[in-house]
């Protein structure tokens, strides 16, 4: 069983400082619908950066971010020291989409790649870090599943400076999830969808009542 951790210190600049775990979407919190997906998969879901409303303290656990101002690939290293699984889910707290379906199958392509074959040859899928969706507007590194043996080069990034998640899985092997794959689960562009401004929370609202 995979670990999960919801990424939750950001400081939410272009959606006004708020909550974005608290967004209401068609009824229900982002949060709520996150953890209605994440707990089918997992029972070691962490908080990671903040402390989690006390309605859900009992599905979560606080991880704080022992580094803040250091953006989601601090939290994915804070991540991956506490959760319990070597296959660690990261997940952006402003995804509302998101299902149980999409996130065992990036568990499992990560945890079944990470763990076959030798390691150690180039190109090889034992040498795996990560598994990370693709669409046609890129790579979607927070809504991904990661290997705990990818951790060195998180924190040698972290002490570089260098802090761009894409920048990081171009230091990552990755295997990529391609659209038809993510396809399966549902329409690519509502599974993937974040809300980082009020326009992305219009468009998310729009999208709420499509279920695929």
């Amino acid at each position: 069983m995979p670990s999960a951790a919801i990424l939750a210190g950001g400081r939410a600049t272009r959606f006004g400082g708020l909550d974005k775990g608290a967004v209401i979407v068609q009824g229900r919190s982002i949060l709520d619908r996150q953890l209605t997906a994440l707990t089918q998969v997992t029972d070691d879901i962490l908080y990671v950066g903040a402390k989690p409303p006390a309605e859900y303290r009992r599905l979560l656990r606080e991880v704080p971010d022992p580094l803040p101002g250091l953006g989601p690939l601090g939290g994915l290293d804070a991540a991956l020291a506490a959760a319990r699984d070597d296959t660690v889910l990261i997940v952006a707290g402003d995804m509302p989409f998101l299902t149980a379906a999409f996130l065992e199958y990036l568990a499992r392509m990560a945890g079944d790649a990470g763990s076959i074959g030798n390691p150690g040859s180039p190109g090889n899928p034992g040498n795996i870090d990560a598994a990370v969706p693709r669409t046609a507007r890129g790579t979607h590194p927070l809504a991904a599943a990661y290997r705990r043996a990818c951790q060195p080069r998180v924190r040698a990034r972290l002490a570089a400076g260098e802090l761009a998640m894409r920048g990081l899985l171009e230091a990552l092997q990755v295997l990529e999830i391609g659209h038809h794959a993510i396809a399966q689960f549902g329409d690519p562009r509502r599974l993937l969808a974040n809300v980082n401004t009020p326009a992305d929370l219009d468009q998310v609202q729009s999208l709420a009542g499509h279920p695929r």
